[in-house]
């Protein structure tokens, strides 16, 4: 396959623009970021393209962060297949790599008579697609289960299979593997326009010219702006803003596992979970909007917050807020996954990827894969490297200020900076040196949980700005 030698990442540094790969990954999301390290993993030469200033930073980051078996997914669809094959490929990648996951179960509570004449049905669907585990349960089972519940739970049914995960971690893992792999991350790179060659198209943004045979759009938000610059308008992308509350983790104890309202047609509604941090999360909404960089919260999604929480858990809104936050989901008009090649264009759509997109990211790679096949060379190489192994940011697992060999090793483990989070020197160093470094504070909070606890970086801010310009 003929393209430029294999290098690694450069991680955002500027491109040659004299540089020809064979495919062109726009979006470093975890589907994007999936995609490049399956690619990555054979003889082709790939890109992977970020409009922000670092991998994870759009509507990958602000995920609920659950690792979903798609028991409740409409049978027959790709959504379905693919969320059923990405929940066994991100498990397993999940152990080999370090992601952290909490087998917490979850459980779907209903609240009303017609909640729960639904539950059968929920059961039924669960066993149609591949989960055969699920339990009707009355409502001492209920309360058992999850005693800090409001009055009225009617009945339940048990999901025994669904986990939280790090959603940060898992988008940094598939980053890193690509880079490893050879890809050539570059951040910073708006793509504006796509000029169409008869061999190659040129793609022109913020960060400068870059060519490739083939260019695959995982833009998400962007998705159908990057799709009109190769002449389709296939659909068009609402901004669905998400918001949600995060209370302390003395609150932990309150929600032992994920507890799910019953879907309806207006959709899943809000939920209760514990996180993978120790935290319980409340939400989200679910507000179409116009505005494609509308994150921050807003007064009326956090009052319809606080009056869910009121019903489902009245105890948890007396413990103590750590953070609210929003993020933005690429809904489309389509229930479903949309997913297609243009052989003319050498263009790859991967369109309308939701919040399953988390769970769903490697078994879409692996599906993009397949469509591509016979069109690309997908021979795997035998000499790829060991899957990186990220740093833990899970309270089930072991920290570094917990772990006496690392300390004894490397004291810079043992000298704590962010205290809210026990976040020590040596997960900071360790951050400015991996193959995809943070470009910004926040990105340091996704790699290390920084300034993620009570205080928001009041106490550890400082000292963080310090060492980042040390680094």
């Amino acid at each position: 396959m003929n393209g430029p030698q294999r290098r690694t990442g450069d991680g955002g540094a500027a491109h040659d623009g004299g540089t020809t790969y064979d495919v062109a990954v726009i979006g470093g999301g975890i589907v994007g970021a999936a995609i490049a390290r399956l690619l990555s993993g054979t003889s082709l030469s790939v890109a992977l393209l970020e409009a922000r200033d670092d991998v994870g930073d759009g509507t990958s980051k602000a995920n609920t962060a659950i690792l979903h078996t798609g028991f409740d997914a409409t049978p027959g669809t790709l959504e379905a297949r693919l969320v059923a094959r990405g929940y066994t490929l991100l498990g397993e990648y999940a152990q080999a790599t370090g992601i952290p996951v909490e087998r917490t179960g979850a459980l779907l509570v209903a609240w009303t008579g017609e909640q729960l004449r639904t539950l059968p049905a929920l059961r039924d669907k669960a066993e149609r697609n591949g989960h055969p585990g699920c339990e009707l349960v009355d409502p001492a089972e209920v309360y058992r289960r999850v005693p800090a519940l409001g009055a009225g739970a009617l009945g339940g049914l048990t999901v025994p299979g669904e986990s939280i995960t790090c959603t940060w971690t898992t988008n940094l893992a598939l980053a890193t593997d690509a880079v490893n792999r050879g890809v050539t991350l570059l951040r910073g790179h708006r793509v504006a326009a796509a000029d169409v060659g008869p061999v190659s198209t040129r793609l022109t943004g913020t960060g400068g010219d870059v060519t490739a045979r083939w260019v695959v759009n995982a833009a998400g938000l962007s998705a159908d702006t990057v799709g009109g610059l190769f002449g389709h308008e296939r659909f068009r992308v609402t901004p669905r803003r998400g918001e949600l509350f995060v209370f302390d983790k003395l609150a932990r104890p309150l929600v032992p596992c994920i507890v799910l309202p019953v879907p309806s047609k207006a959709g899943k509604g809000v939920l209760l979970s514990p996180t993978i941090y120790g935290n319980v999360m409340l939400g989200p909404t679910a507000e179409d909007l116009d505005d494609r960089t509308a994150t921050g919260t807003s007064e009326h999604g956090l009052a319809f917050l606080l009056d869910r929480g009121r019903e489902l858990m009245p105890q948890l809104l007396d413990e103590e807020v750590t953070a609210t936050y929003a993020g933005l989901r690429a809904a489309i008009d389509r229930d479903d996954y949309l997913i297609d090649v243009d052989t003319d264009r050498r263009y790859v759509l991967v369109g309308g990827i939701r919040s399953t997109g988390l769970t769903a990211g490697m078994a879409i790679a692996e599906h993009v894969g397949g469509l591509l096949d016979g069109a690309l060379d997908l021979t795997p190489r035998p000499d790829l490297p060991d899957p990186p192994r990220m740093p833990n940011l899970g309270e089930a697992g072991v920290r570094p200020f917990q772990d006496a060999a690392a300390i004894a090793a490397d004291p810079e483990y043992g000298r704590i900076v962010c205290f809210c989070e026990r976040v020590t020197r040596g997960e900071i160093r360790d951050a400015y040196r991996s193959p995809v470094p943070p470009a910004d504070l926040d990105g340091l909070r996704r790699r290390t949980r920084a300034m993620n606890g009570r205080c928001q970086g009041f106490y550890c801010g400082a000292q963080l700005r310090e060492l980042a310009g040390d680094r």
